[in-house]
């Protein structure tokens, strides 16, 4: 140690974080939008609404971050895509309520500063960015010595997005008898991941397994899909009655939150295929089918309502899209006041 204590000698590395910004610096350009005013590196991120776009604009804001999934990405020393699963964290769910998402903005804390591992960390935030058509105009990197193991970290994001007023989807646009449409997952996306730890932790993670493509480790960071631009381009199109993102708590917890009160949603679970990694698991785990169902994805990872005269335009517009789309079941009368999920 110096004669003179400094803050390098208590485990903060300010230069480093200067290397970290500007490592950055070129990913965050790639997500800039005509509203963003100033540059990298100010005290606050600032943009510009253009409110002559919108007669009743409602800023929608949302907040999330990856979870123990991180715990996965440690062991497998892969970072590049963790930023992707925390802006799908949290794009998605400003999506929801019909909001197009404006613009985002990260906290990383690490134990000690690497700036290649920050920079891995922020360039998947951009492309994250990039698929919502969002701009990530400002963040944090916290160096927290003595509160994470070296190479360990936690991340966390925000985003802001609009909606005109009366076309906010909310519980009361759904209506008995409406087609409730599942949008296919790319995997486990960013939930469950504390049973799935449980569940492989006798396996190796670089290892492949019967029936996955490629290691363990790589389908369980398989990045969550971001749903965005296909979703906000039907919504130009085709009258949607709600929407819900399918995160922790699964088809069982999540379909009910855009639900009124007297209506269930009657799901047929065999309806759509199930991706290899979820029957691993539950085999694996021996888990049983209802707590599958509460716990993960289970391969669905956005639901929306339509009317039935409306099903087939949805259809085709979200495939036109490129995305998977499977009717899944229907919306019915329940005299309940609770909103559930019966599975048929």
């Amino acid at each position: 140690m110096s004669e003179h204590m400094t803050y390098r000698d208590a485990g903060v590395d300010i230069d480093a974080g200067n290397q970290a910004v500007e490592r950055i610096r070129e990913h965050v350009a790639g997500t800039r939008r005509p509203e963003c005013l100033g540059e990298l590196g100010g005290f606050g991120g600032a943009f510009a609404l253009d409110t002559s776009r919108y007669r009743q604009p409602v800023l929608v804001s949302g907040t999330d971050g990856v979870g123990t999934k991180l715990r996965i990405a440690f062991e497998m020393g892969r970072h590049d895509s963790i930023g992707i699963d925390v802006v799908a964290m949290c794009v998605n769910d400003i999506l929801v309520q019909g909001a197009e998402p404006l613009f985002f903005l990260d906290y990383l804390a690490v134990g000690r500063l690497d700036p290649a591992q920050v920079e891995q960390i922020v360039a998947g935030v951009a492309r994250g960015c990039r698929q919502a058509g969002c701009a990530l105009i400002g963040g944090e990197t916290a160096e927290m010595p003595g509160f994470y193991p070296p190479g360990e970290y936690d991340v966390a994001g925000f985003c802001v997005g609009v909606v005109e007023r009366d076309r906010m989807l909310a519980p009361d646009r759904v209506r008995d008898g409406d087609v409730l449409l599942g949008l296919a997952s790319s995997g486990l996306h960013s939930n469950g991941f504390s049973l799935v730890r449980r569940i492989v932790r006798e396996r190796a993670l670089d290892q492949p397994v019967a029936g996955l493509a490629g290691p363990l480790g790589e389908v369980l960071l398989t990045p969550t899909r971001i749903y965005v631009k296909s979703i906000l381009s039907l919504l130009e199109e085709v009258p949607v009655s709600g929407l819900a993102h399918i995160t922790g708590g699964g088809l069982t917890e999540n379909v009910p939150r855009m639900l009124p009160a007297g209506m269930d949603a009657l799901i047929r679970p065999d309806s759509w295929p199930v991706p290899a990694v979820f029957r691993f698991l539950q085999e694996e785990g021996r888990v049983l089918p209802d707590e599958m169902l509460r716990t993960f994805n289970m391969g669905i990872g956005m639901v929306l309502a339509v009317r039935p005269e409306d099903e087939g335009r949805a259809r085709d517009h979200l495939t036109g899209q490129g995305e998977q789309v499977v009717t899944i079941g229907r919306v019915i009368q329940s005299g309940q006041s609770e909103p559930r999920v019966v599975y048929a």
